[in-house]
């Protein structure tokens, strides 16, 4: 029996190859005689551009950048296909991990470190940039990437203002005269893991302000600012940052590089599945075994153990799906796609704990998937 393991990371706890490795070492411990392949995958989430990386055997360029609150922090992003296509982690400059919770203020945090690093890899002189989403600890509309890569916003006397979205409250234009020309001799594509708009009740500030520390009226000041730059942003370049499908992604990053630097947009999961060749692991597989920290209904909407599944059944492959959680009672919407749900807690604890096991629960459940399959093994094909 050959075992594709192709898991996503489980938040705040373990790397995607750390949870593949996990399984493994269970299944390795189990009385199932299998062969097995590790696949990690990625959404586009935290972590996907050092997958790519890793499968293109890609080479790694330091960079010092800013962080959230503009402290000089030290990152890199990788270079594959001949040097020529950058792969950039958003999170490394702008996300949530760099931060104590206590700093926590989508109002005070902006993303020129994700504009600085957008910079270097031009400086390399790249035709091609990937850029993974997910993670920032921002709701600027993009503002501050664009501000590090000349777009000026000002208020109604023509100041420049900072990229903060507490004093973006003043905007009254964007300057688009002095943003870097080499951006439009580079195709974009922006890995998104989740199909938000940008304004509005299921927008980027209403959805994921409250994550990333928006309190109270926060979230309506937000959506407001969003609204203006997607206003304005229109005014300039004739696209709508309003009416872009995942526009809403990073605080409104992905509909600041649709509109401004014309990226693609796209599907985060299905285009890492894509271009790191899934399909032919797939083939000499008969079984998957995914998951990541929560499968729930939001897992269909464009996560990675989702688009894993879908290549899988379209192959009549079987596939298990774990997790730190599952929902407590069947769900139709779920079984069509997981075989198999289980969660790999063995007993009531506080999230802390829950996440500080997760290793252990994962080889554990392992080893109970493969002493499951070794019992019927005959009728598996």
């Amino acid at each position: 029996m050959h075992i594709l393991i192709a898991p996503n990371a489980f938040k705040n706890s373990l790397t995607a190859r750390q949870v593949a490795l996990a399984i493994r070492k269970g299944l390795q411990l189990s009385k199932l005689s299998c062969t097995i392949e590790c696949f990690p995958v990625g959404d586009g989430g935290d972590g996907t551009a050092q997958l790519i990386i890793d499968k293109f055997n890609g080479s790694i360029v330091n960079v010092k950048v800013s962080d959230p609150l503009n402290r000089v922090v030290n990152t890199s992003f990788g270079l594959i296909e001949k040097k020529k296509t950058a792969v950039i982690e958003m999170a490394d400059a702008s996300g949530i991990r760099l931060m104590q919770v206590s700093e926590l203020n989508p109002l005070q945090t902006n993303t020129v470190g994700t504009g600085e690093m957008i910079l270097a890899a031009l400086d390399k002189g790249v035709s091609k940039i990937i850029i993974g989403l997910g993670g920032s600890a921002t709701v600027d509309g993009g503002a501050g990437m664009l501000s590090a890569l000349g777009v000026r916003f000002l208020d109604h006397n023509g100041k420049v203002l900072s990229s903060r979205p507490a004093e973006l409250s003043k905007l009254d234009s964007i300057d688009i005269s002095n943003l870097d020309q080499r951006i439009f001799k580079c195709s974009i594509t922006v890995l998104c893991d989740v199909d938000n708009y940008l304004l509005g009740k299921e927008g980027s500030a209403a959805i994921f302000g409250p994550q990333k520390g928006a309190k109270g009226s926060d979230v309506v000041n937000l959506d407001a600012l969003l609204a203006k730059i997607s206003s304005l942003g229109f005014k300039q370049t004739g696209r709508r940052m309003d009416k872009v499908k995942h526009g809403g992604a990073a605080g409104g990053v992905a509909a600041a590089l649709y509109a401004f630097c014309h990226a693609e947009l796209v599907a985060g999961a299905e285009h890492f599945l894509q271009i790191s060749n899934f399909g032919r692991s797939l083939r000499k597989s008969e079984l998957v075994i995914t998951g990541e920290g929560s499968l729930d209904l939001q897992t269909l909407q464009g996560k990675a153990p989702y688009a894993v599944s879908i290549m899988a059944k379209e192959r009549n492959i079987p596939v298990v799906g774990i997790a730190g959680r599952v929902p407590k009672s069947r769900n139709q919407q779920l079984e069509k796609y997981f075989d198999v749900l289980l969660a790999i807690g063995h007993e009531p604890s506080e999230l802390s704990v829950a996440i500080a096991d997760t290793n252990a629960n994962l080889i554990r459940t392992g080893a109970l998937i493969g002493n499951l399959f070794s019992l019927n093994r005959n009728k598996i094909t």
